[in-house]
Formats: C-alpha cells, structure tokens, sequence
C-alpha cells in the first residue's frame, strides 16, 4: 500500500462528517497553491510581529546574546519542522496537527489540538493588529489604537473573501516585501559597517556585539538570554503554518519538503543575520521595548524616510500574519465541524472553496481584541503574546509526539515509511520536547507570562467538558478509528 493510498484509506477512516459521508477534511478545497506561494507562505508565516516588534523588548533584555536564543531556539524549530514534514509525506491532510494528533494519540487529543490551534491563531490575530496599531503611532500618534485595530481586522477579514489562489498571491507578495526589506536592512548595515557611512558610522563596530557589558550584556547574564526564550519562540510561531496548506497544495509531495528544508537558512539570514547586524551597527543599549529595532536602527544611521519604510514593512508584516491567521482558523473549524467534534456549519465551503463561516466566526471573535486595546493600549501586546506562546506552542508538542508514535508504527510495519524522514528521530524530536517544556518552566518563572500558564488550566477544563457533553451526544464522532495497515500490505509500497 502506498503513502497516497493510506491518505485516502485514514481520510475516509478518520475525518468522516457527522452525516457519515465519509468525507476527507480537504474535500472541496482547490489546490490552487503553486510551489512559489508555498515556499513565501512559509518563510513569511515566521516573519512578523515577534521579529519586528518583540525582540525591542528581547534586546534590551538579554542584549547580544539574543542572537544565541535564537540560534538555539531555531534549531529546535527545524527539529520541529522535520518531525512535521516526515507527517505530511505520510498523509497530507488540511487539517493535519488535529487530524495526526486524532490517528496517533485519540480522539480527545485530536479534539483540544484542533480547538487549541483555532484560539492560537485567534489569539494571534489579535496580537498582529495590536502591533499593526501600535506601528500606526510612527506617523500619528492621535488615531486612537483601538480604532487601527477595528480597521484592520475587517479590512483583513474581507481580504479572505477571495479565492485560495489569490490568497496565495497576496501572501507571496506580502512575504516578498518583508524579506526584501530585511535583505535590503542587512545590506545597508554591511555598507555602514564597511565603508562608514551614515550617523552611526563612526560608533558602528562589530564590536558592539560584545563591548557594552559583554555578550551576556543582560541584568543577570545567562539567566536573562533563556529569559527570552518566550519571545524567541513566539517569534517563530506560524513556521508550522505551511502544514495547513497541505490541503490546497497542487504537488504537497514536493512542495511541501523545499518548504521545510528552506528553515534553516531562513532562520540563518532573517533572524540571527539580522540582529547580528542591528547589533552591530547601533549598540543594543539603545533599543527598548515597544519599538522595532529595525525602525529604530534606521533612524540611528540618519535615514528618517528608511526608518518610515520600515516602518510600513511591518505594518505590512503583522497585517500578512493575521491575514494567515484568519486563513487557518477558517480550516481548522472545518476540520472539527466534518469529524463531528465541531458545529456543523462549520464544514460549508463556498462555490470557490472558502470555508467562510468558520472565517467569519474567527474573525468575530478577532474583534475582542479591539477591546483589549481600548482597554489596555500600552499593555496589550504584552498580554496576549505569552498566551499565544503557550496555545501555540501545544500544536508543536502534539507534532513531535504524533512524529514519534508514527515512527514506531512504521518500523514496526503498521504503517509505510515517510519519503522525508526526519533525520536524528526520535533523539531529535524528544530534545525538541524537552526545550519545549523548558521553555514552559521558564514562563512559569517569570511574572509577565505567568498570566498564561493561568489560563492554561481553565481552557483545559474547558475543553474537557465540552468534550464529555459532544461525546454523549455523538459518540460516534469520538470512536478511536483503525489506521493500522496490514504488514503485508506495507510491503506493496511502490
């Protein structure tokens, strides 16, 4: 048995609708997702608000040893990501950290993972507006913050009212403009670096990385960088992204792994190049929480009209990540809605193949944070990133464990073997789970995002109840499926 045909055997299996129709979770999407969007969607997905807005607040935290959180950190992201696509080989599903975590750990887990990601990248729209709000002051600091955000949460949620095709587009040019800013931040540091141009010429140094109370520059050395380690990680939330593509992916077999194998240097050159750079040339005393170092490095070197189009980079960053928020929510509410564990609405697609009910719900919801910053406009970014760290962070977890029950299973000859297996596993993932709850400790630990590890017991309980009134409702829904396949039926594998 092939990979492709267990993907139809587990899709009829395992994501069937409440009306028995046995239907696939990507049943009626449009694979209109080429091989160029996939790999923007996935290099822009980690580049936003936690790089552009939160490392203010990381940098004058931990100074240059930042640059190590991040190195570290996106090591196990690429940990993560390999576990992921060694997944996606074997059965490339829409609503894929759900529907692996329903096949290898149960129904109930299936369950608080899809519902857990649909409130991350809730929770993570409202942080993007709220940074798109904030970023809005450079220009004028009268608008009202909560005003932006009402303004761009219905400009975005009718900027998913589009065909998935053109979502694609708007996506890749999006991502184009983030990266083309930080490649052209980078150049322009390499230039002030080298040849000594601009106001900061004359104190920018590589030097800087260590000659402001040494690399570990922070208030407690060591301890400050893996302080940070929160912010590192939000940062690169919404890396897994592309595995919600999955779905609508024209060739998932081959985009999908170009999409993954890109992690590395993309973490490489968007994040440790560039505050390598930043870091260099403008001293990390000067930076502070709240403001982007990049818009901040700009007005340092003397170009106030570089400083604006940075300026209006990440706007245009934190607006593509919500965009990609609202996008996945959408799919996400389909995925339980057709596996019984969600309302059935939920699961209609348009004419073009838009699950717009599970969009408009979200986005609804979005709208709280409008709210939040009425409410608390100075604190509200703070507030709700350790909660979308937390909820975001539960998807990477059920990633690496459904990888290592795969893998079992596969070895075993239960299942056939992954085309893209993750190299080092299962080492690799069970260190990648260790720094996850470390990580968690670490939260725990500090007061500012200990607020999270609240909430986290309450939706818990949430989730445990609802979960107990829908299975005595439809306990159908909730019957653990057989996706074990015959050994000798592994052996027919291509």
């Amino acid at each position: 048995m092939t990979s492709e045909q267990v993907a139809d055997r587990t899709a009829d299996a395992g994501t069937a609708g409440q009306d028995g129709s046995g239907q696939g979770a990507s049943e009626g999407y449009q694979r209109g997702l080429g091989n160029r969007q996939i790999q923007m969607i996935a290099i822009g997905g980690a580049i936003g608000t936690g790089l552009f807005l939160g490392a203010g607040k990381a940098i004058a935290k931990a100074g240059p040893s930042l640059i190590l959180a991040y190195a570290i950190a996106g090591l196990v992201i690429f940990f993560i990501m390999r576990a992921l696509g060694e997944l996606l080989m074997y059965r490339p599903v829409s609503g894929s950290f759900s529907d692996y975590a329903r096949e290898f750990l149960g129904p109930f887990w299936g369950y608080v993972t899809g519902w857990t990601y649909w409130l991350f990248w809730v929770v993570t729209g409202i942080t993007e507006v709220t940074a798109a709000a904030t970023y809005v002051h450079y220009w004028d600091k009268t608008i009202p913050q909560w005003l932006s955000a009402l303004a761009f949460t219905v400009i975005l949620y009718f900027a998913n009212l589009i065909s998935v095709k053109l979502f694609g587009e708007l996506e890749f040019w999006f991502s184009m403009v983030k990266v083309t800013a930080i490649i052209g931040m980078i150049l322009i540091g390499i230039g002030v670096l080298t040849l000594g141009f601009s106001d900061a010429g004359d104190t920018a140094a590589v030097s800087n990385l260590w000659s402001h109370g040494g690399f570990f520059a922070g208030d407690d050395g060591i301890v400050s960088m893996l302080m940070t380690l929160q912010i590192v990680m939000f940062a690169f939330l919404a890396v897994e992204l592309v595995g919600v593509t999955a779905g609508e992916a024209k060739d998932p077999k081959k985009t999908l792994p170009k999409a993954i194998n890109t992690v590395p240097w993309r973490i490489a050159v968007f994040y440790i190049g560039a505050l390598i750079i930043i870091l260099s040339v403008v001293p990390w005393t000067a930076f502070e929480a709240g403001k982007s170092p990049f818009v901040e490095a700009f007005a340092r070197i003397g170009l106030p009209a570089g400083a604006a189009i940075v300026n209006f980079v990440v706007l245009t960053a934190a607006l593509s990540s919500c965009n990609s928020g609202m996008y996945s929510t959408g799919r996400m509410l389909r995925d339980l809605s057709l596996n019984g564990q969600g309302p059935k609405f939920l699961g209609v697609l348009t004419k073009r193949g838009l699950p717009l009910r599970g969009t408009t719900v979200s986005a609804a919801l979005m709208l709280v944070g409008v709210w939040i910053n009425y409410q608390w406009p100075g604190e509200a970014f703070n507030y709700v990133v350790s909660f979308a760290t937390i909820s975001g962070m539960w998807a990477w977890i059920m990633i690496l464990i459904a990888q290592l029950r795969y893998r079992r299973k596969a070895d075993r000859g239960e299942l056939p073997q992954s085309e893209f297996r993750a190299p080092g596993a299962p080492w690799t993932s069970l260190f990648a789970l260790g720094f996850i709850f470390m990580v968690i400790v670490l939260m725990g630990i500090d007061e500012n995002s200990r607020v999270s590890l609240y909430c986290a017991p309450i939706w818990a309980a949430i989730m445990w109840v609802s979960y107990m009134i829908l299975k005595k409702r439809n306990p159908k829904a909730f019957e653990r499926k057989d996706y074990t396949v015959h050994a000798s039926e592994v052996e027919q594998t291509h």
